[in-house]
């Protein structure tokens, strides 16, 4: 199984909570602190799964998104939005955007710990 995570996160605490957590779990991180390296990092080592920060410095995780979607070798990637946007509406504006999930700030481990396993892609 490939339990390779790519975390696209600004912030270094939201940063090192999730690589702390799923590094205890048994998951391989890579880190990404703006769109251009997460779309760098997601085509060069395809990844399992992308939790994606929605505001980063460089471009938004909406775009970022976009960009890998458009790609054939980051198309499949599972994407989950990980956002302190929680209003009424975000979470469906967030997966009819072509998010396959989304986890809200701050991160609760439980629901990260049930989410993840749920959505990496399995090779083959």
């Amino acid at each position: 199984m490939n339990s390779l995570i790519l975390l696209v996160e600004d912030n270094v605490k939201n940063m090192k909570l999730l690589r702390d957590v799923l590094h205890a779990t048994g998951y391989t991180t890579l880190e990404a602190s703006t769109g251009a390296m997460a779309i760098r990092l997601a085509t060069d080592r395809s990844p399992a799964l992308v939790l994606m920060d929605i505001r980063l410095p460089d471009m938004s995780g909406l775009d970022v998104l976009q960009r890998m979607r458009m790609d054939k070798r980051t198309a499949s990637i599972p994407v989950l939005a990980v956002t302190a946007e929680a209003m009424y509406g975000d979470r469906e504006r967030l997966e009819n955007a072509g998010f396959d999930g989304y986890l809200s700030k701050p991160i609760d481990i439980d629901e990260l710990l049930a989410t993840v396993p749920e959505h990496c892609m399995h090779p083959g």
